[in-house]
């Protein structure tokens, strides 16, 4: 059979056929479309989500009457003055003089508004020995962090005039500058840092510049595409700048995953004696298809998040489905064009130091896998037992799971001076540093009946245990609202503060403002985002869990025509997750291990966390997954036996799922490095579970399954038959093996 004679079919295939045949046009089409996007997306600019719409429920409603209100809150700011050791108290002349000094001093800057003396709001400490200066930072809170600088001067210097007490500012400003020059490149150096790690690694596996810089171009150009289209997206659906961060991550991850692909499969057909032409349409119908099935079910996969109703999550998975779709098309389209262009000089730039892998026959064989294979096809059910009995046991304390919003120490240590400012905060005025807010609206604000209420909500707010007080008041009359903050029992104690939380809004809020006619008053703050984005993300689980595994069924269901290649899809991708969440849990949550990884046990997975994992790695698992068993398809139906099939197909991908899963570890590891814990959390998840899938799953676990299930592995009822059929002609191959043949005698349908 001569080369010409290969038929292949499908959207891959014509796609990458017509850019073979057109190589400039496809090129110059996908360069016009990159340009285009970024140039409409900077004319459109980026819309981002606004508070009031980060979340739903009271938090919501809070963030909707103060923006409908007009009113811009300050960035407020607050000066710890207390004694160190057991010496003076609040009523102690040097004490006062203290106190005056910082009053004098922050005024003093110019930068500030509203200063508040503690001797007239009360802030004193029930021991006496510790007071609060409070006062409001001028101009837009978004950026109170850069005007803040001369104020903590200010207070450094009083502090430096009485060293017999502890004098040291929190507050929004001056978490901001702190957390902006502690941690602020952490992101950029990981994002600049995730191409060359890329390149790297790639070029280790081609062992040449041309071939390794192809991957990565085709992912920053995807990328670059993404941002513009975001821009323009994000009229219809607000963006972010975290939107951003995990669309580059993804967008990194495939689009080298899919040239990876595609590029390997052209070089092995050549290496096997094919000519340019045919092994370009070889690898378009066979690599090509896998990564239009690998895209189409990660893009669902990602799109889970948008039945969250959370903003933020929404913008997480509408970036990434962009990117990944986009991908797609660049893999199928414009790489094909590229390789036709280069031909033998995709070889070009070849490293001297690393010799090229010897081949049979255009197949690249690994020693190490045959020899995993070999067991593992010899003792399929010990390979079971051991590897999914492993994953459980790593998957087990996930069924402990605790989730939160981290605390500032938490998810920065106490290594800032600033975080340990928090703990003392706490410490001495227990929610002080996180009040609740209650956001009253009413027709008249200052109506008898309304002012009573509000007075009435401090007493009872006090009197009910959910705060030791002092509950401010402050009035916009003339926008008739009113804020009230209530420092809660529990302080920094997520649980203990949520019980509190839960007594303002059940019991005092009823008794007292909820008495009222035409009065709004929702309760809002850290503690309570944080329970209603638990309660929001509570009830979206479900929903996202089954859309994107039904969803993932049918797709490889369509992909693969075989019901138990569908279904042990799906388990094989949960037994991955559940792994992932397991290492999470045992390593943040309960400490184990926690510094091989540079953390500490916080006692608590971050809330956005398992939900997010699920997602991305569910989609992410699929690339390996559709990849490893379309080449074990693609020998079943040359006519090699399953077990030959399985041998062939995980033996021959071997190399490019390694390659691949290294430069996800290696980008994914690096968020893993970053100072703060939720990132540190997410970096880690990441890379543990792709590990996991390209070795455990992928390796041992996937071939011993499908050895035990033989023929089974194709079944297919017949009243399924007339589901459409979504695969597609693979490339013959001379075998010594006759064609599989059914129980009857037919020739076997895969």
């Amino acid at each position: 059979m001569g080369n010409g004679d290969i038929r292949v079919r499908g959207l891959a295939a014509r796609a990458g056929g017509w850019s073979a045949r057109h190589r400039w046009a496809a090129v110059g089409i996908w360069v016009l479309f990159v340009v285009l996007a970024m140039g409409l997306g900077s004319a459109a600019g980026r819309v981002d989500v606004k508070d009031s719409d980060q979340l739903k429920g009271e938090t919501h409603t809070a963030a909707r009457i103060v923006e409908d209100a007009g009113i811009d809150e300050p960035a407020s700011e607050t000066v710890l003055i207390q004694a160190r050791g057991g010496g003076l108290k609040a009523t102690d002349p040097e004490f006062r003089a203290a106190v005056d000094a910082v009053v004098r001093a922050v005024e003093g800057t110019g930068r500030v508004t509203e200063v508040t003396s503690p001797y007239d709001t009360k802030t004193i400490s029930k021991d006496g020995r510790s007071a609060l200066v409070q006062f409001d930072v001028r101009g837009e809170s978004d950026t109170a962090g850069e005007r803040v600088e001369p104020v903590l001067k200010a207070v450094e210097g009083v502090q430096q005039d009485h060293e017999s007490l502890r004098i040291e500012e929190i507050g929004g400003a001056s978490m901001m500058k702190t957390f902006d020059d502690a941690f602020g490149d952490d992101f950029k150096k990981a994002e600049y840092s995730a191409v060359p790690v890329a390149l790297g690694i790639l070029l280790i596996a081609f062992g040449a510049l041309i071939a390794a810089l192809l991957p990565v171009l085709l992912a920053i150009t995807a990328i670059m595409a993404t941002m513009g289209l975001m821009g323009v997206v994000s009229h219809v659906m607000p963006m972010s700048d975290t939107a951003n961060s995990v669309m580059l991550l993804v967008g990194l991850a495939v689009g080298v995953d899919y040239c990876l692909f595609y590029l390997r499969r052209e070089r092995e057909e050549r290496e096997a004696g094919r000519d340019a032409q045919t092994a370009l349409r070889i690898a378009a119908a066979t690599s090509g298809r896998a990564i239009v099935v690998s895209g189409v079910t990660v893009c669902v996969a990602m799109a889970g998040m948008l039945f969250t109703g959370l903003a933020e999550f929404e913008a997480m998975g509408l970036a990434s489905l962009m990117v990944v779709a986009v991908a797609m098309v660049g893999s199928v389209t414009v790489l094909p064009a590229l390789l036709s262009l280069l031909g033998e000089r995709v070889e070009k730039g070849r490293l001297p130091f690393l010799r090229r892998r010897k081949r049979s026959g255009g197949r690249q064989d690994s020693r190490f896998w045959t020899a995993v294979l070999r067991r593992v096809l010899a003792k399929p059910v010990v390979a079971v037992v051991v590897a999914a009995g492993a994953l459980l046991a790593i998957s087990a304390p996930a069924l402990g799971m605790k989730t939160q919003q981290l605390t500032l120490d938490q998810e920065f240590g106490d290594s800032l001076p600033i975080v340990q400012t928090y703990n003392r905060l706490n410490d001495a005025f227990p929610g002080g540093s996180e009040p609740a807010e209650v956001i009253v609206k009413a027709h008249d604000i200052n109506a008898p009946e309304v002012k009573s209420a509000i007075a009435d909500f401090r007493d009872r707010a006090i009197s009910s245990g959910a705060s030791r007080g002092p509950v401010e008041i402050k009035l916009h009359d003339a926008q008739n609202v009113a804020f009230v903050y209530v420092p809660l029992v529990g302080g920094s104690d997520q649980d203990k503060a949520g019980a509190s939380l839960d007594t303002l809004r059940d019991e005092v809020r009823p008794a007292t403002l909820g008495k009222v006619d035409g009065v709004e008053a929702p309760i809002t703050g850290q503690v309570a985002g944080s329970e209603d984005f638990n309660d929001q993300l509570a009830g979206a689980v479900v929903p996202v869990f089954a859309f994107v595994v039904v969803f993932a069924f049918v797709l490889m269901l369509l992909s693969f025509r075989s019901l138990t290649i569908a279904i042990t899809s799906i388990v094989l991708n949960l037994l991955s997750v559940g792994a992932a969440y397991g290492i999470l849990v045992a390593v943040f949550q309960h400490g184990w291990g926690a510094s091989l990884v540079g953390a500490e046990g916080v006692g608590a997975i971050i809330t956005w966390l398992p939900l997010f994992l699920f997602v991305i790695l569910f989609g992410l698992s699929m690339d390996y997954h559709v990849f490893v068993v379309s080449r074990i398809r693609e020998a079943r139906l040359r006519g090699l036996a399953t077990n030959d099939a399985i041998r062939h197909g995980v033996v021959t991908t071997a190399g490019v799922v390694t390659s691949a899963a290294v430069i996800m570890v290696a980008v994914f590891a690096i968020f893993g490095t970053l100072s703060m814990q939720s990132m540190k959390q997410m970096g880690v998840g990441l890379a543990a579970a792709v590990l996991i899938d390209a070795t455990i799953i992928r390796g041992v676990l996937l071939p011993a399954v499908m050895a035990l299930l033989g023929e089974r592995n194709w079944y297919l009822p017949k009243w399924l038959h007339r589901l459409p059929d979504l695969t597609h002609d693979e490339t013959p191959q001379a075998v010594a093996a006759p064609a599989a043949r059914d129980d009857e005698g037919e020739p076997l349908k895969v």
